[in-house]
Parts: C-alpha cells; sequence; structure tokens
C-alpha cells in the first residue's frame, strides 16, 4: 500500500481519506450545491460516494499523487478534500477542490490548494498543473485566481463548458 504523504498548513491537515471521514464525505457528496458543478452534475448516493472514495484512494496507488481529506488541524473535523488528479480521459494535471457547505468561505479551499500546488511543483515536479472549472462557477474561478491560477482556454469536457486555469511553479530567484 502506497504512503500518503500527509501535510499541514497553518489551519489545516491534509491526509490520507480514510473511513472516519465517509459520513461527511458521504454527506458532502449528496448536498446539491457541493456537485452541482462535478461530474454530471447531481448528488451521490452512498454507494457511490463509497465508489468515488475509493476511486480517490486507488488513484494514489495509480498515480504517486491525488486527493487529500482536509481537517482543522485543532480538531480534526472534516472540511472537504483537496488535491491533484489525472484519471484516465483527463486533459491534464489537476488540481481540484470540494469544500463541506458550512465550511465555505473561511479561506480553507485556498489555504489547502496553496499546499497542494507546492507539493505538485516541489514533490512531482509537475511542469504546470491545471484547473477545469465549469464556466458558471464562480466561487471557483475566485479560487483558482487567488492561487495564481491564468485562465488559458475553455473547452468542451464531459459536456460543459470548462474553463481551464493553469498554474505554473514559481520562478526560482
Amino acid at each position: 500500500m502506497i504512503e500518503i504523504p500527509r501535510i499541514e498548513t497553518e489551519r489545516l491537515r491534509l491526509t490520507a481519506l480514510g473511513e472516519r471521514h465517509f459520513e461527511d464525505y458521504a454527506s458532502m457528496l449528496a448536498d446539491a450545491s457541493s456537485t452541482r458543478f462535478v461530474g454530471d452534475g447531481h448528488p451521490l448516493d452512498r454507494m457511490n460516494a463509497w465508489r468515488s472514495m475509493a476511486m480517490l484512494l486507488g488513484h494514489w496507488s495509480l498515480r504517486g499523487y491525488g486527493i487529500w481529506a482536509v481537517e482543522l488541524k485543532d480538531t480534526g473535523e472534516f472540511v472537504g478534500r483537496v488535491g491533484l488528479h489525472n484519471p484516465e480521459g483527463w486533459p491534464d494535471l489537476e488540481l481540484g477542490w470540494m469544500l463541506m457547505p458550512n465550511q465555505r468561505h473561511k479561506g480553507y479551499a485556498t489555504e489547502a490548494c496553496r499546499a497542494a500546488l507546492d507539493f505538485a511543483f516541489n514533490h512531482l515536479k509537475a511542469p504546470r498543473v491545471v484547473s477545469l472549472i465549469d464556466a458558471e462557477n464562480s466561487e471557483s474561478e475566485r479560487i483558482a485566481c487567488r492561487i495564481g491560477g491564468r485562465q488559458a482556454t475553455t473547452i468542451d469536457f464531459l459536456g460543459h463548458a470548462t474553463l481551464v486555469y493553469i498554474y505554473h511553479p514559481p520562478e526560482s530567484s
């Protein structure tokens, strides 16, 4: 089994998704506001939330990187998921995020995404990372801009107009 690295930021811990996260994870994926801009846009039932979690964990074994559970460092409370993925059929290495509805608008996505980008550039040596953002998802666009993304193009991805935001490694001094 691959060891999933743990990353800590000022307020957050990025750690391996585990069964202890499942109830909150399933709740997040059952919420229409969480899934509106992901996949087919529909909430997931518990069985498909379990499959989603299993796929994200399997990605670590197949690619050597993936999506982390995000927890509050001081309480261990589940905040959401953030990380890197590039499953079959994806156009590039993607930074993605999803937060529990009650954890949004607190700066957690920005903080966790910066840590994931640091991992991509400093550990994976990725030449670039993208975020694929539904053209109607203005909240995610703001996060992408806040963490240094620049919109490069718009593509038709999985049947939706999708903005491609690109991140490049910081220039070394």
